[in-house]
């Protein structure tokens, strides 16, 4: 699971603008890490923070069903941390399993959606907010996480609904974010760095998915 650092600590937004000169001058030399911080810093000490509305979903059609706040982190996603990533996920479980465990504050872990075998679709955690799926704190800061019920060793799982939902999610969340819909920013669990997962494994079809993201983003 990602453990989380502390925040550095002792800079305003007065010192931050004095200094904006030489901030320009780092953004254009570090690397995503180092753009990425001083957005968040910006951002955070400005009071720029994007407005919560309980129950308000990112996905059209998605029921909202909130994941303990132990298992995600607060953010203004794409204001602090560039998105360029999807990650693909699947349970090992149910859809009912995943929602379970994600409202477990022990559990640590959550994804940003669930989706069912017959296409319906939860949203869990905001897609401002970077959610605890996939064990990399970097890939998870850059990341919409998407698990899918099932099991990675069961193909038949994968159901037509699954794919068209979970396609028409993805090709959302690409348009939103300009990510390009390839294998190169539409990536598996097991892809992520440092990461001992499998899934979504060797029966999901990523030809078929990507075909369908395509066409679903136009």
């Amino acid at each position: 699971m990602e453990r989380e650092q502390k925040r550095p600590r002792g800079i305003t937004r007065r010192r931050l603008l004095i200094g904006g000169g030489t901030a320009a001058a780092v953004m254009g030399t570090t690397g995503y890490a180092g753009r990425d911080g001083l957005r968040r810093w910006w951002w955070r000490t400005a009071g720029l923070e994007r407005p919560r509305t309980d129950g308000v979903v990112d996905h059209a059609g998605a029921e909202w069903a909130g994941a303990s706040s132990a298992n995600w982190r607060r953010a203004q996603r794409p204001a602090d941390y560039a998105v360029d990533l999807v990650v693909i996920h699947v349970v090992q479980g149910s859809y009912g399993d995943a929602l379970r465990v994600f409202r477990d504050p022990l559990h640590k872990a959550a994804a940003h959606y669930v989706v069912r075998q017959d296409g319906h679709i939860a949203q869990t955690v905001r897609e401002l907010d970077v959610a605890f799926h996939c064990g990399n704190r970097e890939f998870n800061q850059r990341s919409i996480g998407i698990e899918h019920e099932g099991h990675v060793d069961r193909p038949r799982g994968f159901t037509d609904a699954m794919y068209a939902a979970s396609a028409h999610l993805t090709a959302g969340i690409c348009t939103r974010y300009a990510i390009p819909a390839n294998r190169a920013h539409i990536i598996a669990h097991s892809e992520v760095p440092g990461t001992d997962h499998t899934d979504p494994g060797p029966h999901w079809d990523w030809n078929r998915y990507l075909k369908l993201v395509q066409a679903a983003a136009g």
